[in-house]
């Protein structure tokens, strides 16, 4: 188990680093065929969340892909729209949200391979007032279903930071690297609060995912923007529409 336990984290580490996310919805899936029972693969990965993302960000950092009014107004929003998320979901019904979601995740994915970024004309940068404003409302909703799901929002933020903000792609998974990060922790406190928390699970897990995490980041800043941005599309299209099937009911077996 352990073994298993160190090659998911490492998996989950370098793809983290290498997309601007915390990994922790590609870990809980993997951790489940592990044999880790669903509430410790849900919440163990996020306290090793924490220190993975903001590790791999100092790759990003060191090369000035960072944009603080953005992560701030989606930190300021976002962490209390996770709080209100948690609570929610004694009430609300998220599978629908769920798949409408993971259909957003894997349309971002398309628009990714069919609208390239790298494709774009000069656009003129958003005004100080307007980037505030959506960089708000992306933590909010992201916030919120991060706080309902436990772990669906994380793979929205940079295709949204770059899309909605126009951010460049590298920048936009600096971004997104820190906000989850913050993100992160209103889950985390909670889950350990109601012992959804395996430490073991953590140490074993983090050994692996917080070292690769840095060397996937180096990894996605060295590469040219136009391998890795259909690599970035493939990716959100495969992890949408696999969550979209699994949200329907319909079982993927690999």
């Amino acid at each position: 188990m352990s073994l298993s336990l160190l090659l998911i984290g490492l998996l989950v580490g370098f793809a983290g680093g290498l997309f601007g996310k915390g990994g922790s919805a590609v870990a809980t899936p993997l951790l489940q065929l592990a044999g880790v029972p669903a509430f410790f693969a849900v919440a163990s990965p996020l306290p090793a969340t924490i220190p993975g993302t903001l590790v791999a960000s100092l790759a990003y950092l060191k090369e000035g892909l960072y944009d603080r009014q953005v992560v701030l107004w989606s930190v300021i929003v976002g962490v209390p729209a996770t709080v209100a998320g948690a609570l929610a979901s004694h009430w609300v019904g998220g599978t629908a949200l769920l798949l409408l979601s993971n259909l957003v995740i894997a349309g971002l994915g398309l628009s990714f391979l069919l609208h390239p970024t790298t494709a774009r004309i000069e656009e003129a940068p958003l005004a100080p007032g307007r980037k505030r404003t959506l960089s708000a409302a992306v933590g909010l909703v992201v916030g919120f279903l991060s706080g309902l799901l436990a772990n669906a929002g994380g793979f929205l933020l940079a295709p949204l930071y770059a899309r909605i903000l126009r951010l460049p792609l590298k920048t936009a998974f600096a971004c997104s690297l820190v906000a989850s990060a913050a993100l992160a922790v209103p889950g985390t406190i909670v889950h350990v609060a109601l012992g959804h928390v395996s430490w073991h699970i953590v140490l074993v897990f983090g050994l692996g995912s917080i070292p690769l995490s840095y060397l996937g980041a180096r990894t996605a800043v060295r590469m040219n923007i136009k391998v890795l941005e259909p690599i970035f599309g493939v990716v959100l299209l495969v992890i949408g529409a696999l969550g979209a099937a699994d949200s329907l009911g319909w079982r993927i077996h690999l």
